[in-house]
């Protein structure tokens, strides 16, 4: 399966939102995730997004660089209140660009596996 994690800068977050996490931890704890992904066999493809308008020509690229069975959008883009509108953003250039993904969304990078699994199951029902 194909999977592409979608996520802010973590230089770029202000982590007051979600004070349990830093931009070293974001980084750390991503690069487990994607090794562990990676070891049950999917494909992941990794998406970092600014704040300003450079985010939609990166994230169009991301999704039309391949066929995704699975977007994770992290937390960064959803959990910051001034985020909305990315988060928006987001939400319609994956459901424009790769409708039949499923979309599932995380709490904090390390639940990220557990999201993926949501949402290849939630797919594989349709």
């Amino acid at each position: 399966m194909h999977v592409l994690t979608i996520g802010v800068d973590p230089d770029l977050v202000d982590f007051t939102a979600i004070p349990r996490l830093d931009a070293a931890l974001v980084r750390t704890t991503g690069a487990a995730v994607r090794a562990e992904l990676a070891r049950e066999g999917h494909e992941v493809t990794r998406c970092v997004i600014d704040l300003g308008e450079t985010a939609d020509q990166v994230l169009t690229r991301a999704l039309t660089g391949g066929e995704f069975d699975c977007v994770v959008i992290g937390a960064g883009v959803r959990v910051v209140p001034e985020h909305l509108p990315l988060f928006e953003r987001v939400i319609n250039l994956v459901h424009r660009l790769a409708p039949g993904a499923a979309i599932c969304f995380n709490t904090e990078p390390g639940d990220t596996v557990a999201a993926v699994r949501r949402g290849l199951a939630s797919r594989a029902s349709w």
